[in-house]
């Protein structure tokens, strides 16, 4: 059966999409611990980051960390959070948070964020990518 991520990356759940490549998607999280949180997924469907063979484990992080230095340009933050912990989704993915305290890093505490906040957000990340 189909990950959620599958779905998001395959169009049949919208999303926020901030960037996309042959093997990597990413997207804002919908239920951010800050505005600006971003998961990078392979496109490959795999349940856990060790399994990863070395070649899309290393793929991913670098997708990742262009990813985020276009969210620290563009996100007002102190630094980008990365985490992976991958209990809710069986689909690697990192999380990208922008974070000015510990406490958006802890997943205790959500941000409200708009529709068209998120619409913002997105672009104004994309816009980095470029």
């Amino acid at each position: 059966m189909s990950s959620i991520f599958s779905k998001i990356i395959a169009g049949e759940i919208p999303c926020y999409k901030i960037a996309e490549e042959e093997a990597y998607f990413a997207f804002l999280d919908i239920a951010p611990n800050a505005p600006g949180h971003t998961l990078c997924v392979p496109k490959k469907e795999v349940d856990k980051i060790m399994d990863l063979d070395k070649e899309t484990y290393m793929g991913l992080m670098a997708f990742s960390r262009k990813v985020g230095k276009a969210i620290e340009s563009a996100i007002p933050c102190k630094r980008v959070g990365m985490s992976v912990i991958g209990l809710e989704v069986p689909h690697v993915h990192v999380h990208l948070i922008p974070l000015n305290s510990m406490g958006e890093a802890t997943f205790q505490n959500k941000a409200n964020v708009t529709a068209e906040e998120f619409e913002q957000i997105a672009e104004a990340i994309r816009a980095e990518l470029k």
